[in-house]
């Protein structure tokens, strides 16, 4: 049974690519290249092909997650969520009540997650404890060196 997780178009068209990414161009390149070592003599004694059967070991396993994901894949309409509260594809400013640090994050699913975009998986610590707050709710988070309390300041949908 495959987890349901949640996406944008965005998200969802960047995994059908990579899918087909791997399907259509680096799965043959994984067989021309055991062909091609197979061809070099004793597989007994062939690094060459050891190490091409274990790159396209490692190419099948990252399609079937890919079609694992993309079967538990679902769609959002973000036009028809709740903006009084903390979802999926909610966008969160934060404040931390210790520095008084203003933060903006997005929660996304774990495949979209990108800190550096201020996307943040809703499967992590912060995602977790913000899940279901409202604005004006503190969200007490554990992280591995104690509790952080953030303030909702506002939540929106872009």
């Amino acid at each position: 049974m495959s987890k349901v997780s949640y996406y944008t178009a965005e998200g969802l068209k960047k995994l059908r690519e990579e899918l087909n990414q791997l399907k259509d161009v680096e799965r043959p390149k994984a067989s021309q290249a055991i062909a091609e070592a197979r061809d070099k003599g004793d597989l007994s004694e062939n690094a060459e092909y050891d190490a091409a059967k274990e790159a396209q070991g490692m190419l099948e396993m990252r399609i079937s997650k890919l079609e694992e994901t993309l079967a538990g894949a679902r769609l959002i309409d973000e036009s028809q969520l709740d903006t009084s509260k903390v979802l999926v594809h909610s966008t969160v400013k934060i404040k931390n009540q210790t520095n008084g640090a203003m933060m903006t994050y997005k929660l996304v699913a774990q495949s979209e997650a990108d800190l550096k975009t201020g996307k943040i998986s809703v499967d992590s610590p912060i995602g977790k404890g913000l899940l279901g707050k409202k604005v004006g709710d503190t969200a007490e988070i554990q992280v591995p060196n104690g509790t952080m309390k953030f303030d909702i300041i506002e939540i929106t949908r872009e």
